[in-house]
């Protein structure tokens, strides 16, 4: 191929756009979404999810371009050369708050639908972009009072609200396309859609993992945490750290309320991109204040055989030496070296490092295969 048509067929897949007056260059590829964020330009999104729900449901992503007759959402329309595309036009603008208003004349906004007292009051989405556009009640709204519908909260660790669920199936992708469990799926009640959550009484019967994901994708108070109820946002400290539970090694913030760990939630960390396992999010912390929990070495007293504490340096200068002593006198094959399965590779490492070069023995195993 020559050089000649390489550029061509590489300038082929360029689009240069107009949105909002600024003049942008993008693959054609790119949604508008996608390109107005490389030219710095906020549109307000819901149901959109980068890489885990891009279906375009709500349209509260609505833009206007021009010589098109109907608004398109930016997170799906994709930019072709010489497009003019406007964010802010009186009529994307207009179409936007009229989204959110049947939005919420489904869901209230309200303390009357339990605004105050929801889990998510503070971190919801809803919220947030209600009052980004502008949104503070619904003409939309019936006076009469509808049944609520019964609250799904067999599972431990997740709580499902009927009654608060917008339909955005965030919570689907995320199960779907980024846990890859395919346990939460959609119905259909009538011409309506519906979100069938596996939380109820049958729920060990399904396939949930209760890893939580969904619950971190939904943007309203539908599907939480249950401990979520405990604390606020705003009352708590984030904490990095490196999970526990495996050599994954996932990253995580603790959050700290009261100078105790109330929670936790995943971070953007290369092994785990904003996802946890159940162990991770609901089992990776409570231990840490646990009464029961041994914070100090115990070294056993050979007179009364009970365990005492001891200093970290009585009790690591006692193992070195009965192991120094144990090899001396039988061989490094009397000894071996079994890694545990939480430690981090760089850890086992350096167990095994120190099995061969200082225990004189290639006597290593581990037991992350179980």
């Amino acid at each position: 191929m020559s050089n000649m048509q390489t550029n061509t067929d590489a300038a082929s897949t360029m689009a240069t756009v107009v949105i909002d007056g600024l003049e942008v260059k993008t693959s054609t590829r790119a949604t508008i979404l996608a390109a107005a964020k490389m030219a710095g330009i906020h549109i307000p999104t819901l149901c959109y999810l980068a890489g885990t729900n891009e279906i375009g449901m709500c349209r509260v992503c609505s833009v206007e371009v021009e010589g098109q007759d109907n608004l398109v959402p930016a997170c799906k329309a994709k930019v072709a050369d010489g497009m003019v595309i406007h964010t802010q036009s009186e009529r994307a603008v207009a179409y936007r708050k009229m989204m959110l208003e049947l939005i919420i004349a489904e869901h209230g906004l309200d303390s009357t639908n339990y605004c105050f007292s929801c889990p998510k009051n503070g971190t919801c989405e809803l919220q947030a972009v209600c009052r980004e556009v502008g949104v503070v009640e619904s003409p939309f709204a019936t006076e009469e009072k509808k049944p609520r519908k019964a609250i799904l909260d067999s599972n431990p660790f997740l709580t499902f609200d009927p009654n608060l669920c917008i339909q955005c199936q965030r919570c689907v992708g995320a199960c779907n396309n980024r846990a890859y469990n395919h346990t939460l799926q959609t119905g259909k009640r009538g011409t309506r859609t519906k979100i069938l959550a596996p939380f109820g009484e049958d729920w060990k019967a399904t396939e949930c993992e209760s890893c939580g994901n969904c619950a971190a994708a939904c943007p309203t108070g539908a599907i939480t945490e249950k401990r979520r109820k405990y604390y606020r946002d705003w009352e708590v400290e984030r904490v990095r750290t490196t999970c526990p539970h495996c050599a994954v090694g996932c990253q995580i913030d603790m959050m700290v309320k009261d100078n105790r760990i109330v929670d936790a939630e995943p971070a953007n960390g290369p092994s785990n991109k904003g996802m946890l396992c159940v162990k991770g999010r609901s089992s990776s912390f409570d231990f840490v204040m646990s009464p029961d929990r041994i914070t100090t070495p115990l070294v056993k007293n050979k007179q009364t055989g009970e365990f005492e504490p001891a200093t970290w340096e009585e009790a690591l200068d006692l193992v070195a030496t009965r192991f120094t002593e144990l090899r001396d006198e039988f061989g490094g094959d009397a000894l071996a070296a079994f890694a545990c399965s939480r430690s981090t590779n760089e850890d086992v490492y350096m167990l095994q490092k120190m099995a061969r070069t200082v225990f004189k023995t290639n006597n290593v195993d581990n037991c992350a295969r179980v």
